[in-house]
C-alpha cells in the first residue's frame, strides 16, 4: 500500500514536471506579448429606452491594451474590427449611471490588461418636445426711397425636441430678417434660433424645420426713382491711343421730385456732365455731377466716379533690309557677313513706332573668340526704345567668314 502510494505521487510529480515543461516549450516558441489595440475600437451604444436622451458626452472611440500570443496577435491585426466595445444602457432609466463598457475580442487566448476608458458616466434624461410659434426680428433700413411692407412666415411654428431640461428652459422661436439697403422684394430662407428667458441661444435642441421662408415686399416710396447713369465725353484721345472702357459708379443712382410726375417724366437714364477726353494718353478718374431737370435732386452722394480707360493702339512694323552690326572681331583678322542685312518685324504703341527710327533698331553678331573659317550665327536684335517687341526677323542664319587680313576671301556661294 505504501509503495502504491509513492508511485501515485511520483507520477503526480512527473505529469506536473511534464505539463510545466510542455508549457515551457509552447510559450517560448509563441510568446505573450502586451501591446496596445493598433486599430480604432469604436464604442456602441446599446439598449436605451426610446423616451430617453443622454446628456453627457460619450466618447466614440476607447484604447484597448491586450497580453496575448504573438500568434494571436497577428490575427488581431489582420482584422479591422477584431476587438469591439459596447455600453449597454438596457433597463435604465432617468439620471446619471456608472456604466462599465463591455468588450468582445474575436481571437483566442487574451487577456485585457487596461482599457481607457472602462467606465462611462452617462446622464439620461426624459425627451421633451414642444411647438413654439415663429416670431420675425427685422434688421436695417432699405435703401433711401424704399420701404418694406408686412414680412411673413412660412411655416409660422417648429417643434422643438431634446432634453426636458433644455426644452423647458425655450421661450421663443425666432428668424433674423436682415433689410439694409435693400431695393428688391426679399426672399429668404433663415434659420430659427431657440431663445431662452434670457434672449440667449439655446444649443442642443432639434428643431423641425431647421428653416423657414421668409418674404418681405419692398416697394419705393412715391416721388423717388431709379435711374441708369449714362456718361458723356467730348474730344478725342491723343493720336495712336483709343478708349478701352468707361465705367462708372454707382450704375443706378436714385432721384427725387415733390411732384412724382417729375421723376416719372424722366426716360429712365441720365447724364453725367461732359467730361473732356482731348489728347488724353493715359486712364482718367474723376467725379462728375450729374444733369437732372429744374426740382429734381439726387438722393445721397451728389457726384458719380467715372473711369476711362485709355490704352496705345498696338501694331507691328517691318524694317526691311537692317545692316548686321559686327562685334568682337579679333586685331588681324578681316570679316564677311552673308547676306549684310535681315528683315525685322516689331511690335509695340502706335505712338512708339511712330517715333521710331533705323538707328534705334541695332543688328549684331558677336564673333568674340571665332577663328579662321566658316561659322553660322544667328544676328541678335535690340530695339532702344521701351515697350517694343521684336516678333520675327528673316533670313534668321547668316554665314560669317574670317579670313586674314589682306588676304581675299572666297564666297561660300555665288553672290546673288
Amino acid at each position: 500500500m505504501r509503495s502504491f502510494a509513492a508511485n501515485t505521487r511520483t507520477f503526480l510529480l512527473a505529469l506536473v514536471l511534464g505539463i510545466s515543461v510542455w508549457v515551457s516549450a509552447v510559450t517560448s516558441a509563441d510568446p505573450d506579448e502586451i501591446r496596445i489595440y493598433p486599430n480604432p475600437v469604436l464604442l456602441e451604444i446599446i439598449g436605451k429606452a426610446p423616451s430617453l436622451i443622454i446628456t453627457t458626452d460619450i466618447p466614440s472611440n476607447v484604447e484597448v491594451t491586450l497580453r496575448a500570443p504573438s500568434s494571436v496577435w497577428e490575427l488581431l491585426n489582420a482584422q479591422d474590427k477584431s476587438v469591439q466595445a459596447t455600453l449597454d444602457l438596457s433597463g435604465l432609466e432617468a439620471g446619471e449611471h456608472e456604466v462599465p463598457i463591455q468588450f468582445r475580442v474575436l481571437e483566442r487566448p487574451y487577456q485585457i490588461v487596461l482599457a481607457n476608458p472602462e467606465t462611462i458616466n452617462v446622464k439620461l434624461e426624459p425627451v421633451g418636445t414642444r411647438t413654439l410659434t415663429v416670431e420675425k426680428s427685422l434688421s436695417g433700413i432699405p435703401a433711401i426711397g424704399y420701404q418694406a411692407g408686412e414680412a411673413t412666415i412660412a411655416p409660422t411654428e417648429v417643434v422643438i425636441s431634446g432634453p426636458e431640461s433644455l426644452v423647458n428652459q425655450a421661450t421663443q422661436a425666432r428668424v433674423l430678417v436682415n433689410l439694409d439697403g435693400v431695393r428688391e422684394n426679399q426672399e429668404q430662407l433663415n434659420a430659427v434660433q431657440i431663445l431662452d428667458e434670457n434672449n440667449l441661444v439655446i444649443r442642443g435642441l432639434t428643431v423641425t424645420p431647421e428653416t423657414v421662408q421668409v418674404n418681405v415686399p419692398i416697394s419705393q416710396q412715391g416721388g423717388f426713382r431709379d435711374v441708369a447713369v449714362k456718361v458723356v465725353v467730348t474730344g478725342q484721345q491723343a493720336p495712336g491711343y483709343r478708349v478701352e472702357n468707361i465705367s462708372v459708379f454707382p450704375p443706378v443712382v436714385t432721384v427725387f421730385a415733390s411732384d412724382p410726375d417729375l421723376v416719372n417724366a424722366l426716360p429712365g437714364v441720365v447724364e453725367t456732365q461732359p467730361l473732356d477726353l482731348q489728347d488724353a494718353e493715359e486712364d482718367i478718374t474723376t467725379r462728375l455731377a450729374l444733369n437732372l431737370p429744374e426740382n429734381v435732386t439726387l438722393v445721397g452722394a451728389q457726384t458719380v466716379q467715372v473711369t476711362v480707360g485709355i490704352s496705345p493702339i498696338q501694331t507691328s512694323l517691318t524694317l526691311l533690309n537692317q545692316e548686321i552690326n559686327v562685334i568682337g572681331l579679333t586685331e588681324g583678322l578681316a570679316v564677311q557677313i552673308f547676306p549684310q542685312t535681315v528683315d525685322v518685324i516689331i511690335s509695340g504703341p502706335l505712338p512708339t513706332l511712330d517715333a521710331l527710327t533705323l538707328q534705334d533698331v541695332i543688328v549684331t553678331v558677336d564673333i568674340t573668340g571665332l577663328g579662321l573659317g566658316t561659322h553660322q550665327l544667328i544676328p541678335v536684335v535690340d530695339v532702344l526704345l521701351g515697350n517694343v517687341d521684336v516678333e520675327f526677323y528673316l533670313r534668321g542664319t547668316n554665314l560669317v567668314v574670317l579670313s586674314i587680313s589682306g588676304r581675299p576671301t572666297i564666297t561660300p556661294f555665288p553672290a546673288p
